[in-house]
């Protein structure tokens, strides 16, 4: 019998696992309750992290706010996937891990050795596909592992993120706040932003990782967006706007990710993500600043200019 998990909060200190330890706990297809344990996980086996938050509401592409079935996972500080086992998928998703993956360790403790061989065995149990050109990993089978969520069961989702320490309630009245605001102005003016454009237009600055970029003025990106506020299918979402002449450096290119629920590959083109930048989630119903999928923030070359120099302006 396993011994039951110690709960784990914002700050704890964690180790991943043995191997041998998580194959116990995964069914047939390498996953607990529909959400899989990834081959990029693998390497963490025995490595130690921070807890950043435990995870209540998630957000999926073209869904609402969702919650997984059980209260039973967190995140951790700075683990996203590499994309390494998923031909090079560059979505960066912050990973889920179960409680029954980790165990909670204090500082003095020593650290486990992994054992190789049962490093193997666990990576031959986990699958990377669905099928032709579909893959299997935690954001394709997000839909599945997750329930939709009431409008009372997302303010309950809310609140839980309060004694879980993932916010402060003062961070918890702004979330609550731009959301109202966001809601209002929305019910008043309409989408925000939105553009006019039929066909939206596309400007490759071929942006490097490490080059610094400004975003452009809103009036300069509502020109380049369609009356839903999309760019070519992409989304500036209204918590985009609070960067708008404000310089990042760049930190990576997005030329391909898989798609929330579906495991496609989709190609992107001209689009970059910048440090420093991720979803915010201010704009989902009572204030999901909370959620717990950290996003990176997609931008299109189309809303930035490039800086002279690789210095800090």
């Amino acid at each position: 019998m396993n011994q039951p998990t110690k709960r784990l909060y914002r700050g704890d200190l964690v180790e991943v696992k043995a191997p041998d330890e998580i194959l116990q706990t995964l069914d047939a297809h390498g996953a607990v309750d529909h959400l899989p344990f990834m081959p990029e996980m693998a390497q963490f086996c025995g490595q130690r992290f921070r807890v950043s938050r435990r995870a209540f509401p998630v957000c999926v592409s073209a869904s609402s706010p969702r919650a997984f079935r059980g209260d039973d996972i967190v995140t951790l500080d700075g683990v996203r996937c590499s994309g390494a086992a998923h031909d090079g998928c560059q979505k960066a998703c912050v990973i889920f891990w179960r409680e029954a993956w980790l165990r909670k360790v204090e500082d003095t403790a020593t650290q486990s050795q992994v054992d190789l061989r049962s490093l193997d065995r666990l990576r031959t149990r986990l699958k990377v596909s669905i099928g032709l050109k579909a893959y299997y990993c935690q954001a394709s089978e997000l839909l599945k592992a997750t329930d939709p969520l009431s409008r009372w069961q997302k303010l309950g989702r809310l609140l839980s993120g309060l004694p879980a320490r993932n916010f402060t309630a003062l961070q918890m009245l702004q979330y609550t706040g731009i959301w109202l605001f966001l809601k209002i102005r929305r019910m008043l003016i309409g989408e925000y932003p939105r553009g006019s454009s039929e066909s939206t237009p596309e400007e490759s600055l071929n942006l490097r990782p490490g080059e610094w970029a400004e975003v452009k003025s809103m009036q300069s990106i509502i020109e380049t967006l369609d009356e839903h506020g999309l760019n070519r299918g992409l989304w500036f979402s209204p918590d985009m706007r609070r960067l708008c002449g404000v310089r990042r450096r760049v930190k990576g290119r997005i030329d391909r990710i898989i798609v929330d629920g579906t495991g496609q590959m989709r190609q992107l083109r001209n689009t970059v993500c910048l440090e420093d930048s991720t979803c915010g989630c201010s704009y989902m119903g009572f204030g999901m600043g909370g959620c717990s999928r950290c996003e990176l923030t997609y931008w299109r070359e189309i809303w930035l200019r490039r800086c002279d120099g690789q210095s800090d302006p």
